[in-house]
């Protein structure tokens, strides 16, 4: 293959944006020069770094492929600038908490990967013999709930759980995703009565739940020693005590999403149930602290927690936010949603990393997140000035249901390379299959 040189004034290098011609050939950077070279691509003031990494997407197959998939769920990634996706355990069928699991969920991914994949696998109660077998399979992480899933087939750990797998865990010093809440039946919202009202919802999943949850798993992270990562912090209440968890030197990572920074519960319509997920979206001034949690580093990182479901399960028509699937499709703009939300709050050198060494330092994958000579050559060259309104026929997950569609969103994605190759350009899949498996050594 012949070597590609591309060149911007605005290269993320070094952790600054910087000119600079990146050469690369087959999947691997060769070169890094600190100004233009001949026979190079130059994209003027666009950004290049390192292709955005997403540590939370639920995929659904196999077997919720109706849902999703790889090839379509991958397609969006790509167009969103991401070159990475991390699935969860749940939502395909079977869930992935057994060996034999985890090989069906690699098989399905064959022939259908248009950006990286890596894998979790799942706690449940009972499948802890199964631990270590999935421990040693290349997966990147074990995921929990401490709350009903959603899918009946993965239910929650108790506390007892967590004491017979912590040990395990930790000996492989593999992080131990928790979903956090506690649920607790006091809770008087009124919701059954009002099916269609989010400010019900919201009152039925209260903050007490995710805080009571996190003091929980940070206890048992500085019982057992064992890396526990907090994903979709929606609650800020939650956030000084994840503070002193890590200045206590605790293993503690956190993140939140996409849509708890983006969308506030002031401005979400009843009825509107593309908005509904768990823990919910919380009110403005919450969503405030959340994103001030990034400047001081209590949170580590943003993801998407896509989470999508046809417009039946999602309950479009009916509006019922009580039997509606909790979850947003959000892959494609993890890039464009989060610099939105994020651009008044901190600079565009200090959101960078949030999507991209950040997360690959959690996933321990050390070859991506950054531009260097020797790193893989996963790129998103991207307009983060240019804004540009959503428009349906701009979505490339399965289903066109989405709270991003109609909104303005800054960062508009010129192209987006995956292991040296161009999969998105010019608004289309150019190349596809070009993702490969990212395993644990």
């Amino acid at each position: 293959m012949q070597v590609r040189k591309i060149y911007s004034n605005r290269v993320w290098i070094e952790k600054k944006l910087q000119p600079a011609t990146v050469s690369f050939i087959n999947s691997s950077i060769t070169a890094i020069d600190f100004k233009k070279l001949n026979d190079t691509e130059d994209f003027g003031n666009a950004v290049i770094m390192p292709g955005v990494i997403d540590v939370h997407v639920h995929i659904n197959e196999p077997g919720r492929t109706e849902w999703e998939g790889f090839e379509t769920a991958t397609q969006a990634a790509a167009a969103g600038g991401t070159t990475t996706i991390i699935d969860m355990p749940l939502n395909a069928s079977p869930v992935t908490t057994t060996l034999q699991a985890f090989q069906q969920k690699l098989d399905a991914s064959v022939g259908k990967m248009n950006v990286n994949v890596g894998f979790y696998a799942g706690l449940i109660p009972g499948n802890i013999p199964h631990l270590e077998s999935l421990l040693q399979s290349g997966i990147l992480g074990i995921k929990c709930f401490l709350t009903h899933s959603g899918i009946d087939e993965f239910p929650n750990v108790t506390e007892n759980d967590l004491d017979e797998a912590m040990p395990i865990i930790a000996k492989y010093n593999i992080p131990l995703l928790a979903h956090c809440e506690l649920y607790d039946k006091e809770v008087d919202s009124d919701f059954e009565n009002h099916p269609t009202s989010y400010q019900h919802y919201l009152a039925g999943r209260p903050k007490k739940w995710e805080n009571e949850a996190i003091d929980l798993m940070i206890r048992m992270s500085r019982k057992h020693n064992c890396p526990v990562h907090i994903v979709h912090v929606a609650s800020a209440e939650a956030l000084s005590n994840i503070e002193a968890a890590k200045k206590e030197g605790l293993p503690i990572t956190a993140e939140t999403c996409t849509q708890y920074i983006y969308f506030n519960a002031e401005e979400i319509p009843n009825g509107n149930t593309i908005y509904k997920c768990a823990p919910p979206i919380r009110e403005k001034a919450n969503n405030e602290q959340l994103k001030e949690a990034f400047v001081t580093g209590v949170l580590d990182f943003i993801t998407t927690d896509h989470s999508p479901a046809p417009p039946s399960i999602k309950e479009i028509e009916t509006g019922n936010l009580k039997k509606a699937w909790g979850g947003i499709a959000g892959i494609q703009f993890l890039l464009s949603g989060s610099w939105t939300a994020m651009k008044d709050t901190m600079t565009l050198e200090q959101f960078i990393p949030l999507v991209t060494s950040k997360p690959a330092r959690f996933i321990k994958a050390n070859l991506k997140g950054t531009i260097a000579a020797g790193k893989d050559a996963d790129f998103v060259i991207w307009n983060p000035e240019e804004s540009s309104v959503i428009n349906e026929s701009d979505i490339l997950f399965k289903h066109k249901i989405s709270p991003y569609i109609s909104q303005s969103l800054s960062g508009r994605v010129l192209e987006t390379i995956v292991n040296g190759g161009t999969v998105y350009k010019n608004k289309s899949i150019t190349n596809k299959n070009k993702g490969i498996w990212l395993l644990q050594k």
